[in-house]
């Protein structure tokens, strides 16, 4: 049985939110990402960047799927890229994809949203998943075991205007942040993985 969570401190709402200037909070989101991760080496780990570069605000996701891959995260599968988007009209094809060629995956999916003005700059980690598209009354299938988002601006009125009109460096610096939080988790993840379940001599 996959277990998951413990670092989350409300059991009735299992989300931790930490603003980027914080300067612990890649450690602290690492700690939790690594939390939930399912020990089992035979439990594939993808990660689901959703989101588009043709929105400034809207492409955290895609922005921290490239960081990914330019660090190779470790043991993690990335599917959304600055060169491959994962977006409205691609998204369940690319979920079926996933299901079609993992094993029972645990998927960390990542999207960009609004909030109150208080709220921007913060990044959040939750248990379940994603409704990406929300924001902009899009209706697609939810996406994750646990989820990350950034909140790049302000919602509640003309958000697609919103989302294009958001401040890249605030996306930049937030797409930084969580891309090293997933890698730090991924390398703490491998270690784990050679510690409980190393390699017999002769196998490769």
């Amino acid at each position: 049985m996959m277990v998951y969570g413990q670092l989350f401190r409300e059991k009735n709402n299992k989300s931790e939110r930490f603003h980027m200037e914080d300067p612990l909070a890649v450690q602290k989101l690492s700690r939790i990402i690594f939390s939930c991760l399912p020990s089992s080496p035979d439990v594939p780990v993808v990660v689901v960047c959703i989101g588009s570069d043709r929105s400034t605000g809207d492409s955290l996701g895609p922005l921290i799927g490239s960081k990914l891959l330019e660090k190779r995260c470790p043991l993690f599968s990335v599917y959304g890229t600055l060169d491959s988007t994962v977006h409205a009209k691609n998204l369940e094809n690319t979920l079926d994809y996933i299901h079609k060629n993992y094993t029972d995956p645990f998927i960390i999916a990542l999207d960009a949203c609004l909030g109150r003005t208080e709220s921007v700059g913060f990044m959040t980690i939750s248990e379940g998943p994603v409704i990406p598209g929300a924001a902009v009354k899009k209706k697609l299938p939810p996406v994750g075991d646990i989820h990350m988002t950034g909140i790049v601006n302000v919602g509640g009125y003309m958000e697609m205007m919103v989302l294009q009109n958001t401040r890249l460096s605030l996306v930049m610096s937030m797409a930084d942040s969580m891309a090293e939080s997933l890698w730090k988790a991924g390398c703490w993840q491998s270690n784990r993985h050679q510690i409980l379940y190393p390699k017999k001599e002769g196998t490769v």
